[in-house]
């Protein structure tokens, strides 16, 4: 097994927690499946949210389905001036068998903007 890194994204339409957990478990759920993980794969999972969302941690996604194990941080993005807004970060560390070229980066919805070289 390696460690790999996954990286994704997502935008929301809005700031509300509830909003936030369920897009936020969407693309957590979509990284574990198009890379054949499972939670027990993850090390650890860095997300990073723009200026504009306060209505909570994009972790307690994590939590709410059920990866309670897991180191799970999260930290502010950088405020760029015409930036994205509303856009939620992760970035996964795994354990797989999967080299690097096969590795299924997920940007959901408008976020797959920020990265047409890597959007799956």
């Amino acid at each position: 097994m390696a460690v790999r890194a996954v990286r994704g994204a997502v935008q929301l339409e809005r700031d509300d927690a509830g909003h936030m957990r369920d897009r936020v478990g969407e693309l957590l759920t979509a990284v574990l499946d198009r890379n054949g993980l499972t939670p027990d794969d993850l090390i650890s999972v860095w997300f990073t949210a723009t200026s504009d969302l306060h209505s909570d941690f994009p972790a307690v996604a994590a939590r709410a389905l059920g990866i309670v194990d897991v180191p799970l941080i999260c930290a502010q993005e950088l405020d760029i001036e015409g930036a994205m807004p509303r856009v939620v970060r992760v970035l996964a560390h795994v354990e797989t068998d999967l080299p690097k070229s096969a590795v299924a980066h997920v940007y959901l919805g408008a976020a797959a903007a920020l990265r047409k070289d890597i959007a799956q």
